[in-house]
């Protein structure tokens, strides 16, 4: 039930009649407790705080916390103790005993299953279906869960000890555990049933991979939690425990650096997929994989504050020859080894709902796609097949119901009788909503955002030119000394934008113009630059 984190509704200070029923019902639900013991478990006057919450299931939950620690919670009705309680009173329930190796599965929410349940040499506990029972483990009597049996004694010893034993509500190490001081369990030795228990241990080594299985068949015999090693482990075994420490710790300072960087990349590699990167984000640049990624899961040294510039290696080291410039432009792809190379922009337009009469001759409908060129083949034809070339001067087009439609504006279909060849393209394309092939759908836009007492310089639209928004940001900060950031592009899955302090349009400009090559028509914000002041 407590698996998992609850959540906590309200948390209020116990009145003193609810005090008394409280009481009442602890007596009669736990009557091995003496009036003294439920006395001290619910006082009258010391602070006392009735806490409500929901289970990760759903389910609704009462706990009662004395001194910051939880002594009891219930649930539909019913009062069950807390580990806590059950440490400062072992003998409240009945305890069926268990293998330390089980209590990592029951602290995640698994059943206590009867294989993994060891018979004392006095016999199990009296226990009915639904009664409340502890579970405790060998060589110590601190009860480390709390549940309810699911069939009475008898029918255990019937089934020959196979199928589920007990239904776990809580358990040592649980979030109800954790809402407390997280003090670990004492020890409490069994007098009667510990020279039982070692035989045991020690006569039927093999016993534990048969008898402590979970709910899904695990058969795990490491040792559950350090604070618990002086229940599960004798000293032999801890001696013998250490030695394997000290000889794992030998194997890896025996490892060679590369080796060592080699594991660690490994390491940061799996934490950044495991933890870091999100399906949404894929396809990925690796440059922005490593940087934003991998790096973030490197611990240990963060920067470099000085270089032993002498050192023999480093001054015998020769950098390769074909090295890529520190500022030069490099392709999209990440691939920082081959030179970048401008992209080839051609212009498209797509037949608009109000052009689409000129172009139904020729069967295009709204949405085809056409080049500047067939445009032009496809305007001509249908000027010649409607005989719309002026008879006196072949240099202008008379304006049909059509075209004057489709390429005018209201205020002008009185007035503009012709058009010149040119005037007529020239206003086609300004009518056409223009498209372009890759790597250009939308301009590349720089903006200066005025947010005083700053601004800032945002750059968008970079993939869509095979342009590395890491490298391009990287280039900016070397040559203006002043910080990028890359964010997501609101709306956008693959795209970031960089953002520079400051007004940098002019800087900007002079990279994509001269280094990537990008025609200016393609550029929006040159305009916004900051110009030189004038002097006086």
């Amino acid at each position: 039930m407590f698996a998992k984190p609850f959540r906590v509704k309200s948390n209020t200070v116990m009145k003193g009649s609810d005090r008394r029923k409280l009481r009442a019902d602890v007596s009669a639900a736990f009557p091995a407790l003496s009036g003294d013991d439920v006395s001290a478990l619910v006082p009258s006057k010391e602070e006392l705080n009735v806490v409500k919450a929901y289970a990760h299931r759903g389910d609704a939950v009462t706990l009662y916390v004395l001194h910051k620690n939880p002594v009891f919670f219930e649930v539909e009705k019913h009062i069950y103790p807390t580990v806590y309680t059950l440490w400062r009173y072992p003998d409240t329930l009945p305890a069926f005993t268990t293998w330390p190796t089980v209590l990592q599965k029951l602290a995640g929410g698994a059943d206590l299953m009867l294989p993994g349940v060891v018979v004392p040499s006095q016999g199990l506990p009296e226990v009915k279906q639904g009664d409340c029972c502890a579970i405790t483990v060998v060589r110590n009597r601190a009860p480390v869960a709390v549940g309810t049996a699911t069939m009475s004694t008898g029918e255990m010893q019937g089934l020959g000890m196979k199928g589920r034993g007990v239904s776990i509500l809580h358990a040592y190490m649980d979030s109800l555990w954790a809402f407390g001081d997280k003090s670990g369990p004492p020890s409490i030795p069994a007098p009667h049933s510990e020279d039982c228990a070692e035989e045991e241990c020690s006569g039927e080594g093999d016993v534990p991979e048969e008898a402590a299985p979970g709910p899904d068949g695990d058969s795990t015999t490491d040792t559950c939690c350090p604070d618990l090693q002086e229940l599960s482990l004798n000293q032999g075994e801890t001696e013998q425990g250490e030695e394997h420490g000290n000889e794992d710790g030998g194997t890896e300072e025996e490892k060679s650096p590369q080796e060592q960087m080699d594991i660690l990349l490994l390491q940061c590699f799996l934490h950044a997929l495991k933890s870091k990167v999100k399906k949404s984000e894929l396809p990925l640049l690796t440059s922005t994989f490593l940087r934003n990624h991998m790096f973030s899961c490197c611990k240990g040294v963060e920067s470099i504050v000085d270089v032993a510039w002498k050192h023999p290696e480093l001054r015998s080291f020769c950098p390769p020859e074909e090295s890529v410039s520190e500022e030069a432009p490099v392709d999209g792809s990440g691939d920082h080894d081959r030179p970048y190379h401008p992209p080839e922009i051609t212009p498209l337009y797509v037949v608009s709902a109000r052009l689409e009469p000129l172009f139904q001759d020729s069967q295009k409908r709204k949405g085809a796609v056409l080049s500047p060129e067939e445009v032009r083949t496809i305007i001509t034809e249908y000027v010649k097949k409607n005989e719309l070339v002026d008879e006196h001067n072949k240099n202008f087009i008379n304006i049909n119901p059509a075209l004057c439609d489709c390429l005018l504006e209201k205020s002008e279909y009185q007035e503009v009788e012709k058009l010149k060849w040119d005037d007529l393209f020239t206003s086609l394309h300004q009518t056409h909503r223009p498209w372009r092939t890759l790597p250009l759908e939308r301009p590349l836009t720089d903006a200066v955002a005025t947010s005083l007492p700053t601004q800032v310089t945002l750059i968008k639209n970079l993939e869509l030119y095979g342009i590395d928004p890491a490298a391009m940001a990287t280039t900016l900060q070397h040559r203006v000394q002043a910080s990028t950031v890359l964010n997501p592009v609101p709306g956008s899955k693959d795209r970031v934008l960089v953002q520079i302090q400051g007004n940098q349009v002019q800087q900007v400009g002079s990279i994509l113009l001269d280094q990537y090559q990008i025609p200016r028509k393609y550029i929006q914000g040159l305009e916004k630059g900051q110009k030189p002041g004038k002097k006086k």
